[in-house]
């Protein structure tokens, strides 16, 4: 009977497996998280930027947040709830605003007085601005919110386009509820033209970064 040769494999081929096992496990590990990334973006948490004063104080401009998607998929808005959601005129627009009148409610606007259900809202968040004398301010409603509808405001009241200027807010466009401020910086915009930029600027204007909102729930 002919024996049969047993040959030794190189160590030139052995170490080629072995990079090859390595990019592999590398390979699938990138794989692994990226498809993480996109499923935790699309369905648990998503980040935003605050472009504009409608949310003052409670959030600035340069307020960057993080948004719970899940928590929606279980439980209806509640009033209180700041709120991300496809803006109803242009739904390729993200908004931000607070939940204050939920379906079968009653909602009224009284100057700087909200009621629901004919009981003004005590809103230690809502901001207003002296008017000049004479100049009255708007009153909105009564009106009952729909079934599968909200009533959403800004808390800067006299500078927010919100229900009281577009309507009311389907509750299929919330995309979820905003809960934590993890990075703000001042007036000066991060430069967008990518990340390196805008890691730089943030290491050469270290000023310009609001530390002690870092953190900060949003209520």
């Amino acid at each position: 009977m002919r024996e049969q040769e047993v040959r030794t494999p190189s160590p030139q081929a052995v170490a080629a497996s072995d990079t090859k096992s390595v990019l592999r496990e590398y390979a699938e590990a990138l794989i692994i998280a990226i498809l993480l990334a996109l499923v935790i973006r699309a369905f648990v948490v998503q980040a935003f930027k605050i472009p504009s004063g409608s949310m003052l104080q409670t959030l600035e401009i340069g307020d960057h947040i993080l948004v719970n998607k899940f928590l929606y998929f279980f439980t209806n808005p509640e009033r209180g709830d700041v709120i991300v959601f496809k803006f109803p005129q242009d739904e390729s627009r993200d908004f931000i605003k607070r939940v204050i009148g939920l379906p079968g409610e009653t909602v009224e606007v009284r100057g700087k007085e909200v009621l629901v259900n004919g009981v003004a809202l005590r809103e230690p968040y809502a901001v207003y601005e002296d008017l000049p004398a004479g100049m009255a301010r708007e009153r909105w409603g009564p009106q009952v919110v729909p079934p599968d509808r909200l009533f959403v405001m800004g808390d800067n009241r006299d500078h927010s386009m919100d229900s009281r200027v577009w309507g009311f807010l389907e509750i299929p466009k919330v995309k979820g509820k905003a809960f934590m401020i993890y990075f703000s910086i001042r007036g000066e915009q991060i430069p967008s033209t990518g990340i390196i930029q805008g890691v730089a600027y943030v290491l050469f204007h270290p000023s310009s970064i609001r530390w002690s909102r870092i953190g900060s729930l949003i209520h």
